[in-house]
């Protein structure tokens, strides 16, 4: 079921919002117009913090503490820096129009009065940056090495402000050591994995903080998940900042290193969405009264040796929808590929495994500043009903 939304309001004008904002988009499928591309140029090696050591593997412990603070590999950044230019070809091919941050030196060593460190990049859009309807909203991230990511993109939020977009900075959280459970983080992997069951996370509620690729986006609908980087005390700024206009539903799934919902949960198009069988959602209740179906995805093909410091092989899954008939896949991801086709779609393969070592595929690699839609209802509630939280 989807209803307009604009049936349930008043207006003077009855020009639709794609037509009259520079930035307008509403969910992950409607026709992409206009899309933020990350950089991997200045990316920096994060430093060994609380955070690190819960998201990344332990095999790559020893990778952060020797050559954290320093600049990412020549080699790896120009394979990547390549992907990504013939990423934006491919975009642009297809009539969308790619903007890119700034170029900043992640390396350089900057001090608050409540921590030290060095930056990471500006490599992932989505984690910063999410667009709902006219409005970007820049995300309180957690991790420190992520502090000053936003200057990166100063000068394309000051462009789209001027242009009538609303701009919107979420709270800056201190990043003072009261954010952080550094007993959580000073454990094992497998006592942190029960810590989770039990609804403990290396990120406390002293402040909000929330990574926007926690977040994904249906219409009036928005979908979120509790992690090592986004509090309720972050879901709850973005609940009552949004509105009623919005309903944001907090959601678990069975995942005992929670960071980022983009690779657990992947709307493709009204009532259509993949989810990771590896760590599937812990209810599905909503969905289902909704008429939506669950796809699980299909297997990723990374082999074992492909460096993923801070990503899982399940970025496989971390796909671009252009609308609700094309996407694009990583040209090695074959099984994902065949069972897109068999869904119905159009896939437009490319080559982007080498972007996959800075922890991202295509839907972190972009922030969609424009969709061709409206606000809209999929089925998960009626319009008048009023949300539970």
């Amino acid at each position: 079921m989807v209803i307009n939304f604009q049936e349930f309001t008043t207006s003077l004008d009855t020009t639709s919002d794609s037509e009259l904002c520079v930035v307008n988009s509403y969910n992950e499928w409607d026709t992409l117009q206009e899309v933020i591309v990350g950089r991997v140029e200045g990316a920096a090696i994060p430093q060994f913090e609380a955070n690190i050591k819960v998201d990344a593997p332990p095999k790559y412990w020893n990778f952060f503490q020797q050559y954290g603070g320093q600049p990412f590999p020549q080699e790896l950044v120009e394979a990547a820096s390549k992907e990504l230019e013939q990423f934006c070809n491919i975009l642009e091919a297809e009539g969308v129009t790619v903007r890119r941050p700034d170029t900043v030196d992640f390396s350089n060593i900057y001090k608050t009065p409540d921590f030290e460190a060095s930056g990471l990049y500006a490599a992932m859009p989505r984690d910063i940056l999410i667009v709902v309807g006219n409005e970007i909203i820049e995300a309180p991230m957690a991790w420190r090495s992520r502090f000053f990511e936003y200057r990166a993109y100063r000068s394309l939020m000051k462009e789209y402000l001027q242009r009538g977009a609303k701009w919107t900075t979420a709270p800056k959280p201190l990043m003072s050591d009261e954010l952080y459970d550094f007993d959580f983080a000073a454990k094992s992997p497998q006592e942190q994995e029960a810590l989770v069951e039990q609804g403990r996370y290396v990120t406390t509620e002293f402040e909000p903080c929330f990574d926007a690729a926690d977040i994904v986006r249906c219409g009036r609908d928005l979908f979120v998940q509790r992690s090592h980087v986004t509090n309720r005390i972050g879901i709850t700024w973005l609940r009552q900042h949004l509105g009623d206009m919005y309903r944001v539903h907090e959601i678990k799934f069975q995942d005992l290193n929670p960071m980022h919902i983009d690779a657990s949960l992947v709307p493709l198009k009204p009532g259509l969405a993949l989810i990771n069988p590896a760590r599937p959602p812990v209810k599905t209740d909503l969905f289902e009264k909704a008429g939506w179906d669950l796809v699980e995805a299909a297997l990723p093909t990374t082999p074992d040796y492909w460096k993923l410091p801070i990503a899982s092989k399940w970025i496989s899954m971390n796909l671009l929808s252009l609308d609700t008939e094309r996407v694009i896949v990583e040209r090695q991801e074959e099984p994902t590929q065949r069972l897109l086709q068999d869904l119905g779609f159009k896939v437009i393969p490319v080559d982007f495994r080498n972007f996959y070592t800075f922890g991202g595929s295509f839907h972190c690699a972009t922030c969609d500043v424009r969709r061709d839609g409206q606000l809209e209802e999929y089925g998960f509630s009626h319009p008048l009903d009023v949300d539970e939280h």
